[in-house]
């Protein structure tokens, strides 16, 4: 036996630790190089971690729910085969196709199989860790045990002419010590781990109730694609198991009790406790970041209410020109943000305590703008970088394609992490206004009510515009509300006169 241990590795962006989600194999499941063995949750994104080894599994370390630390035993693989030899390499499917080769699955196996010929390395590789290219694919076998007997075997063997007295019980001697023979090479072979690379396959899996260790993978080496999940789902449920033909008690066989256990009474209200969800994962880091934030960060809050017809207009004039790129009213306002930055930089700084507890203000050449967006995980917050340098049809690209990342669960830490400045469009949630929390180590964060109807006197007359409220929290020790508020009524101005501010950028 060679058991080799994997560590949990560094997921990068100096994250310390991650939370087991779950186990994607279990203890004597037979595992290949960079075959997912487990999903990790970490600050920034949920992701699966490949095995660097291929064997049997010998151990699992942590159970799901767990919060492990980078450098901590993950899992113990065995990588020698019942002849004290090494177990080989690959024998399966790669672990590290690229997200479009994934998204394929279900198409032509075919196609799929000329794909995986054409990697050269595994490319399942994390921060900390990676295998190198030249691993052989191919289908897992079996190794044979010597001296296994079976039916075939036993038929090759000169069996002496039975007496007519004895040859019914020794056929069903014989018959027995087949069978009994059949069943240890049977629980002697390793199990072999569910072939699955894709990570929407496993989901439609999990969606639909299928248990993906029963579904039979008609793709390369036995890989189990969209299709494979889609016909186990749609298949009757498997029938009852047959009686069996040994001698049984006539007592009825006991019925499992469908009683509920009583749920606990919370003593402070009096009321039943219908669940106790652990805060964990991404919900833990967003309750830590909030923390933190109003602890260090003396905060105060300003705001305006706008008129932005005439930034509505515009975004009317550019749709009906170009609807294909007429960037849309929040990477308007972030091109506006990102002038009043340019301005007073000072909001779009960062401070930093040293080791002898003096405290100095950072600042950047550019800005990292960030937005705040929610997903099925939680509100996270991923950033343009370099956003200084882009137009507005710039940021309303990358503004979608970042978005469509983090709602997808796709978000890596370059994209969830490094933002200088946040803007947080609370708007969308029919919202009018409020006093944000500043996404920590940030110093200040722009929020964006809904734009409506609403009353409005232009020019000593009473009229029917369309208004937004704009709030700014920012950190008090990196500016007064002097800055603040230039910063606040430059954005103001340029939401209520676009053209003129977008003829000078």
């Amino acid at each position: 036996m060679t058991v080799k241990t994997f560590t949990l590795p560094d997921l990068g962006e100096g994250l310390t630790e991650a939370e087991l989600v779950s186990w994607l194999v279990q203890v004597g499941d037979t595992v290949a190089v960079d075959q997912p063995i487990a999903e990790v949750e970490t600050a920034k994104s949920a992701v699966e971690v490949p095995c660097p080894f291929a064997g049997t599994v010998h151990q699992l370390h942590g159970a799901s729910g767990q919060t492990l630390d980078v450098g901590a035993p993950l899992i113990s693989v065995d990588t020698a085969d019942r002849a004290g030899t090494p177990a080989p390499q690959g024998g399966g499917p790669k672990g590290g196709q690229s997200y479009r080769e994934e998204e394929r699955a279900g198409a032509d196996p075919a196609a799929a199989a000329e794909a995986s010929d054409d990697d050269a390395g595994s490319g399942s590789v994390l921060i900390g860790y990676g295998t190198p290219a030249g691993g052989t694919a191919g289908r897992r076998r079996r190794p044979k045990r010597a001296g296994a007997t079976g039916p075939a075997a036993s038929a090759a063997r000169p069996v002496p002419e039975p007496a007519p007295a004895r040859a019914a019980e020794q056929a069903a001697a014989q018959a027995a010590q087949a069978a009994g023979a059949a069943h240890d090479a049977m629980a002697s072979a390793p199990r072999l781990a569910p072939t699955v690379v894709s990570p929407i396959v496993r989901k439609l899996a999990k969606d639909r109730g299928v248990d993906i260790s029963t579904v039979r993978g008609s793709g390369p080496g036995g890989l189990i694609l969209r299709r494979d999940v889609v016909t186990a789902a749609a298949a009757p449920a498997a029938p009852a198991a047959r009686e069996s033909t040994a001698p049984t008690s006539s007592a009825p066989a006991p019925v499992p009790s469908t009683t509920a256990a009583p749920s606990a009474v919370d003593a402070r209200t009096g009321l039943g406790v219908a669940e106790r969800v652990p805060v964990s994962g991404i919900r833990k880091v967003i309750g830590q970041a909030m923390t933190r934030s109003r602890a260090e960060i003396p905060e105060a809050t300003v705001w305006v209410d706008v008129d932005a017809t005439r930034l509505v207009e515009l975004r009317a004039e550019l749709k009906a020109q170009d609807p294909a790129t007429a960037p849309g009213l929040m990477a308007l306002i972030a091109r506006f943000v990102l002038a009043g930055l340019a301005r007073h930089p000072e909001l779009a700084t960062r401070i930093e305590t040293l080791e002898d507890g003096s405290q100095e203000i950072v600042r950047f050449d550019g800005v990292n703008l960030g937005f705040a967006a929610q997903t099925d995980r939680g509100l996270v917050v991923p950033n343009i970088r370099g956003a200084h340098t882009l137009s507005a049809r710039g940021l309303d690209a990358e503004l979608r394609r970042l978005t469509e990342l983090a709602r997808s669960g796709k978000a890596g830490p370059a994209e969830l992490s490094g933002s200088t400045f946040t803007l947080n469009n609370y708007g969308v949630f029919g919202t009018d206004g409020a006093a944000a929390i500043i996404n920590h180590p940030e110093v200040a964060i722009l929020g964006i009510g809904r734009i409506i109807d609403r009353p409005w006197v232009v020019d000593g007359q009473l009229a029917v515009r369309k208004v937004t409220q704009l709030s700014l929290a920012f950190d008090h020790r990196v500016c007064d509300g002097g800055a603040a508020g230039g910063f606040l009524r430059m954005v103001a101005d340029a939401v209520e006169n676009p053209v003129s501010v977008l003829a000078d950028l």
